[in-house]
């Protein structure tokens, strides 16, 4: 750990837990969050940062290449749940990066957590991703559940001493998400809740589960939002799924049969859950585009490795045109990427109204570009990028799903489409 030391204030104050890592060195820059002027997107990550958010972005970096680079195809080959890694992660403040910091939260806002999980999912997508996901379900529950709520599941989550699970779609209702059927009928003080959820990052490994479940009449104002805790009666999973990618996280279905929840474990209002699953959402997709962008960043370097010292008709592949001209594509890409990625997260930051467009064009083009950019790096390895060996592979199986999830690449259309033809 000595070697993630920093001397910043700032990381002092949102990482109380691990004061002791750090320097008595005091920093006259202002806080993260404040205006920073233009930002400045470049093929260099740090480019258009503060000094603060620089070494937020190291110690993600070092941590990914450190901690979790070295076992990504171990986890991936043995379908690894990398429990010990993820609370280490949180130790440094990565369980609750955008979570407030009375009950144990970072304190971050969405342009810093972009920085970290770019810089964690060059370590590996997969966890990474996983940990985007419990990052949301924690600000969940920060932001629109009660005190009492906060008080008890924020700190455990944030610490990651327990994992939680954002539970939407349905075998019959993925995009169609105002549709679900899962009902939760009332009796006295609590609620009976039967129905299933698809496809679960955590299924069955997760303790908090936020489940989007039908306790009024149809449509989304229908829709309330249940905190079902592991262990409790009627909950159940299915089998463990196998998948193309992300085997490092563990996908089921969630199987609800007359599962007993009190009533006060509604988080929120009754009837304001689909809200809360959009809200939920927004920042879901900007958190996925930022680990495409990790992904890109990752193969791009590799792909600058291997161009320079492999040789084919007695010179270096980096000297051909054809070989520069792709490197190019891949890097002004990766840029362009990046730009709406961080453009996206200070609309969040900032409450800017056209929050929803920005945060689904973000998504679409990156999830789009960064697969490509991924897929010509492996086409540049040649035969080794189809080798497990090299990390390609991985990354490109562990991006492809992003162009599904968190709402299809398909309705990011619909929905910025919507916008442009006011």
């Amino acid at each position: 750990m000595a070697a993630l030391q920093i001397g910043s204030r700032l990381l002092r104050r949102v990482l109380p837990r691990f004061n002791q890592l750090y320097s008595t060195e005091t920093s006259n820059n202002a806080d993260v969050g404040t205006d920073n002027g233009p930002l400045i997107s470049s093929l260099d990550p740090s480019s258009g940062l503060n000094d603060e958010q620089r070494q937020i972005q190291k110690m993600a970096t070092d941590f990914a290449l450190k901690e979790m680079r070295p076992y990504m195809d171990k986890w991936d080959q043995e379908e690894l749940f990398p429990v010990d890694t993820m609370r280490q992660a949180a130790a440094l403040g990565f369980g609750g990066v955008y979570t407030r910091t009375d009950f144990g939260g970072t304190g971050l806002n969405r342009l810093e957590a972009s920085i970290i999980f770019e810089a964690l999912s060059q370590g590996c997508v997969s966890t990474t991703a996983y940990i985007t996901i419990h990052n949301m379900v924690t600000w969940i529950i920060d932001t629109y559940g009660n005190d009492k709520q906060r008080e008890h599941y924020v700190p455990k989550l944030a610490s990651m001493e327990h994992f939680g699970s954002y539970c939407l779609t349905e075998p019959g209702s993925g995009s169609d998400a105002a549709s679900l059927s899962t009902v939760a009928k009332r009796e006295g003080g609590k609620f009976i809740v039967n129905g299933s959820k698809a496809f679960i990052s955590g299924g069955g490994e997760s303790d908090v589960y936020l489940v989007m479940t039908r306790t009024q009449g149809e449509g989304p104002k229908g829709i309330s939002c249940l905190l079902i805790e592991k262990g409790t009666p009627g909950l159940s999973f299915g089998k463990k799924e196998k998948k193309m990618g992300w085997n490092s996280q563990p996908t089921r279905a969630v199987i609800l049969e007359d599962c007993e929840v009190p009533v006060e474990n509604v988080i929120g209002a009754e009837g304001q859950g689909f809200n809360i699953a959009m809200a939920g959402l927004n920042g879901g997709r900007l958190n996925i585009a930022s680990t495409s962008l990790g992904a890109a960043q990752a193969s791009i370097e590799a792909t600058r490795d291997h161009v320079k010292v492999r040789k084919q008709f007695g010179q270096s592949l980096a000297s051909f045109q054809h070989i520069q001209f792709e490197i190019a594509q891949m890097a002004t890409k990766l840029v362009a990427c990046r730009t709406m990625v961080r453009n996206a997260a200070m609309a969040m930051d900032t409450k800017h109204p056209d929050i929803v467009t920005l945060c689904s064009m973000a998504k679409l083009f990156t999830t789009d570009t960064c697969f490509d950019i991924v897929n010509t790096a492996l086409q540049l390895h040649g035969g080794y990028g189809y080798l497990k060996d090299y990390p390609i592979e991985q990354y490109l199986r562990d991006i492809r799903v992003h162009q599904i999830l968190e709402g299809t690449n398909q309705v990011m259309q619909i929905l910025v489409s919507r916008a442009a033809l006011k």
